[in-house]
């Protein structure tokens, strides 16, 4: 069975859970820039991953405008962002945002994980940095008593650097692909 992890990352945490899978796996690992979707014909299983970032994931446009070509494959994708995965409002909010993008069929077929990622804030393009100013600035107004953990975490590592990437966490979907 030959296997590929395709990732887009635009600051690294997508990039380092894709390489990690990549190498427990033994497959083929490609930035989604690099690969193009005649590629994709030669595997039975597709892995992609892809940062959240304002609620949608990074590349997924590989997966959904290449549906038809790939549904008879076995098709895994992980999301990668701050977020909380243990934390059922945030994988809610995580999938309602790829309703968004993936049809019912698409989201039947693809088997999704979700990971927590990283932020640098000194690496931030002008809009994401224009965002979190915002996210944090109504945050402040809040009444902190409504905070969840997160809202607090989130509050306290606003302008630093933070990194929940944790390679422990890349065993459900090697374990699933094993089953396969």
């Amino acid at each position: 069975m030959k296997k590929v992890v395709i990732y887009q990352s635009k600051y690294g945490a997508a990039k380092k859970y894709a390489e990690w899978i990549a190498e427990d796996l033994g497959c083929d690992l490609y930035e989604k820039r690099s690969i193009k979707p005649k590629q994709l014909e030669k595997y039975d299983t597709i892995i992609y991953g892809g940062g959240i970032y304002a609620g949608g994931i990074s590349g997924i446009s590989l997966l959904v405008e290449n549906f038809k070509a790939i549904r008879d494959k076995d098709i895994i994708l992980f999301t990668c962002g701050l977020a909380d995965p243990e934390d059922k409002g945030n994988v809610d909010n995580i999938r309602a945002g790829l309703s968004k993008a993936l049809t019912p069929d698409m989201l039947e077929k693809i088997k999704i994980f979700h990971l927590r990622g990283a932020m640098d804030y000194s690496k931030l393009g002008p809009v994401h940095k224009a965002m979190m100013a915002m996210l944090y600035k109504m945050m402040k107004k809040k009444d902190t008593n409504s905070f969840r953990s997160e809202d607090k975490e989130m509050l306290d590592s606003y302008g630093k650097n933070v990194d929940f990437t944790d390679r422990d966490t890349i065993k459900p979907i090697i374990h699933y692909i094993a089953e396969l």
